[in-house]
């Protein structure tokens, strides 16, 4: 009984100094690693011809940390990406801001006042009234300040780019205001239907709506209609 037990002793110690004896005999280096730019020496051990060198010694030369916690090694080095950040960042993509509520607004009023001075040549030209340069420049001055306001409320892409098509249909306003103006000046007869066929009229307004279904949904969409 008792050769049995120290068999079983003998056993049992050889099982335990075979892998020390391994590890002792392994081929061991003290070599230069470099992680991420970070250099430093640190013992390597070759076994079965693969490489190994110490957690403790990866993370000095990394500049990272390493933590216990029970049976679980975490090994944190300097710039790696948070996982969960990623994901968050993955799946909810930033929103687009479109149209600032600042910029509608002054948008908004700069489009209107255009349209009040498209509305009054259209009357004018229909009802046969003169067309005169007082009252025309009174509507452009306030429409023109409108759209500096406009411009001062610009805060994203989206605005930016509204603005220069809300730009693009003041010129259009201010280049056909000058067309009937100038007929006036030269004596010529201006027939109340000469807005129905004129192409410039007609640019105006499908520019004008452009703008007022762009205002109405809130982002920036550029069908060509103002260019």
């Amino acid at each position: 009984m008792r050769k049995g037990m120290l068999l079983a002793q003998l056993i049992l110690l050889m099982l335990l100094i075979v892998p020390v004896l391994a590890l002792s005999q392994a081929a061991q280096d003290i070599r230069t690693l470099i992680v991420n730019g970070q250099s430093g020496q640190v013992s390597v051990v070759q076994i079965s011809g693969r490489s190994y060198v110490d957690l403790e010694a990866l993370a000095r030369v990394a500049n990272g940390s390493l933590g216990f916690n029970g049976n679980q090694i975490t090994l944190t080095l300097p710039g790696a990406a948070n996982p969960s950040a990623s994901a968050v960042s993955s799946t909810n993509p930033p929103a687009d801001t479109g149209l600032s509520r600042g910029f509608l607004k002054a948008g908004i009023e700069a489009m209107s006042l255009v349209r009040e001075w498209h509305s009054a040549l259209t009357n004018a030209i229909k009802n046969g009234f003169p067309v005169d340069e007082g009252w025309l420049a009174g509507y452009r001055r306030q429409a023109a300040t409108a759209l500096r306001l406009a411009s001062v409320a610009v805060s994203t892409d989206s605005d930016r780019n509204a603005f220069q098509l809300m730009t693009n249909g003041f010129n259009f306003m201010d280049k056909l205001s000058n067309q009937y103006l100038a007929a006036r000046q030269s004596s010529s007869y201006i027939p109340p239907d000469s807005l129905t066929n004129d192409p410039l009229d007609q640019k105006l307004l499908n520019c004008g709506h452009s703008l007022a279904s762009m205002v109405a949904s809130g982002q920036f969409v550029d069908d060509g209609s103002c260019q």
